[in-house]
This record gives C-alpha cells, sequence and structure tokens, in this order.
C-alpha cells in the first residue's frame, strides 16, 4: 500500500472530523544548483479536507522510508486510528 492509499483510507480532518481528503503531490526546487537547473527533487504531500479546505502538509520521503510497520504507527499518530 502507497502512503498516499493509506493516508487516503486512513484521513480524519483535525477541523471537521470528515473523512474526505484530496491528496496533491508538490515537486519544488532548493537552493543553488538545482535552483538554476530546474531540479525538482524536494516532493510534499499536501492532504486538505473536501468539506471545510483545511490543509495538512506531509514530507512523503520521511514517510516511505520506515518499514511497513512503524509506517502504520505513524500514519496512526498522526490521524488518531
Amino acid at each position: 500500500m502507497s502512503v498516499q492509499d493509506a493516508m487516503e483510507e486512513r484521513f480524519v480532518c483535525a477541523k471537521c472530523s470528515t473523512k474526505l481528503c484530496d491528496i496533491r503531490e508538490i515537486s519544488m526546487t532548493g537552493a543553488g544548483i538545482s535552483k538554476m537547473f530546474d531540479i525538482q527533487h524536494i516532493h510534499y504531500l499536501f492532504v486538505s479536507c473536501k468539506h471545510c479546505g483545511y490543509v495538512e502538509i506531509f514530507n512523503p520521503d520521511i514517510l516511505e522510508s520506515k518499514k511497513n510497520g512503524q509506517l502504520s504507527t505513524v500514519l496512526d499518530i498522526l490521524f488518531g486510528e
């Protein structure tokens, strides 16, 4: 199961408790050479509530580097499951 699938399955909005979300991956350049050559190596997941629009931002590199059991634990902590 991908990080995005797990987030979508377990999402509960921190503001209004709705369980529907929209997940977008955003890529950005860093500073220095990567900015000069427009190398987009920084990625974030923007998870927004479909009811109230509240947005949370996650670093997928950190979430994906966890072992499968640890990923579930991290998602449980983030989404209160």
